[in-house]
C-alpha cells in the first residue's frame, strides 16, 4: 500500500493579509484562526499555513551570535525615567571611532532576530545598539503573542522620550564618532520616523514599512530619511503620500523606496510567508550606504 502525497499547502495574499490584521490591529488570535480556517480550507490546513506566516524564532541567524567578527552584550543604560536594557554589538576589529545605529524591533520586542539584525549593522561597520522598548514593563517575553500583547501597554510619549534617550547615550559611546542613526522595522519603523521628529540631533533615519507621523510634525524633522515600503502593504501604504507631501513641504531631505510585490515584513526572514529576498537584499544593500553616507 502506498502513502499519498502530503498536500501542497497554498499561502495567499488574503492570508498574509488576514495575518497583518491579526498582528497589528486585532491581536485576536481565534478570529484569526477562524477566518484562517474558511480561506485554507479546514482547520487541519489553517493549523499548518498559521507557523509560516509567523515569524520563526528557531531560524538560523544570519550573523551567529558567537561570531568571531563581532563583540555583543546585554547593556542597561539610562531611559527617559527609568533604565532600558539593550543588546549592544560592535566590531571586533574596530580601529577608531564608529557611527552609530540604533535598531528598533517589531512588536514582538527584542527577540533573536533583531539581535541578529543588529549583528549584521555591526559587521558593516558600526557600533549598533538593539533597545528593548519594552523595558518599562519588564522586558521582552519569550511567548510572542504576550509582547505583542505588552506593546497596547505602552506608553507612547515614554516609548518616544526612551528613543531620545537612546540617542543621547550613543552620542556619547567611547567607540562611536557622535553620529548617530536608527534603523527600524514596522512597530519599529514607525518608531523611528517618531523618533525623528523629536529628536533633533538624529542624523539619518531608516524606516521600513512604518506607519507615518502626524504631518503637522513633519517640519521638525532634521534627520535624513530613507523610507521602505512593500507594495502589497496597503495598511501602512495609506499614508505615503500625504507623508510625502508634508516632507517636500518642509524640505526635509528623504528618499521613497516601493518594492513591487513585496509584503509587510518583507524583510525579516524568519517569517517564511512574507520574506522576499530580492527586495530585502536591494533595501539592506540602500540601507548600508546611506547609514555609511551619513554617519561617517
Amino acid at each position: 500500500m502506498t502513502k499519498s502525497a502530503a498536500p501542497t499547502l497554498t499561502i495567499t495574499q488574503a492570508m498574509i493579509d488576514a495575518y497583518d490584521e491579526y498582528t497589528h490591529l486585532t491581536l485576536d488570535r481565534r478570529r484569526f484562526m477562524e477566518q484562517l480556517t474558511r480561506l485554507a480550507g479546514s482547520g487541519a490546513a489553517a493549523a499548518a499555513i498559521a507557523p509560516l506566516l509567523a515569524a520563526n524564532s528557531a531560524q538560523a541567524a544570519i550573523v551567529a551570535d558567537n561570531d568571531p567578527r563581532v563583540k555583543g552584550e546585554d547593556i542597561s543604560y539610562p531611559g527617559s525615567s527609568g533604565e532600558m536594557r539593550g543588546y549592544l554589538v560592535k566590531p571586533a576589529d574596530q580601529a577608531g571611532k564608529l557611527g552609530t545605529v540604533i535598531v528598533v524591533h517589531e512588536n514582538r520586542g527584542l527577540n533573536p532576530h533583531i539581535r541578529d539584525v543588529a549583528r549584521r549593522v555591526a559587521l558593516e561597520g558600526f557600533v549598533a545598539l538593539a533597545p528593548d522598548f519594552l523595558s518599562p514593563l519588564g522586558g521582552t517575553p519569550a511567548d510572542e503573542d504576550k509582547a505583542r500583547d505588552m506593546f497596547t501597554k505602552l506608553d507612547s510619549a515614554q516609548t518616544i522620550a526612551d528613543g531620545v534617550a537612546t540617542v543621547a547615550f550613543l552620542k556619547g559611546d567611547k567607540d562611536g564618532n557622535g553620529k548617530v542613526g536608527a534603523v527600524g522595522f514596522c512597530w519599529g519603523g514607525g518608531t523611528v520616523n517618531m523618533l525623528a521628529v523629536n529628536a533633533p540631533d538624529l542624523n539619518a533615519a531608516v524606516a521600513y514599512y512604518g506607519m507615518q507621523p502626524n504631518a503637522a510634525d513633519v517640519s521638525k524633522i532634521k534627520a535624513a530619511l530613507l523610507l521602505h515600503y512593500g507594495g502589497l502593504d496597503e495598511r501602512i501604504n495609506a499614508g505615503i503620500d500625504a507623508f510625502k507631501k508634508a516632507l517636500d513641504a518642509a524640505h526635509v531631505e528623504y528618499t521613497v523606496y516601493i518594492y513591487e510585490g513585496a509584503n509587510h515584513a518583507f524583510n525579516n526572514d524568519t517569517s517564511a510567508a512574507r520574506y522576499d529576498k530580492k527586495a530585502a537584499d536591494l533595501a539592506w544593500g540602500r540601507t548600508i550606504a546611506f547609514l555609511k553616507e551619513k554617519l561617517a
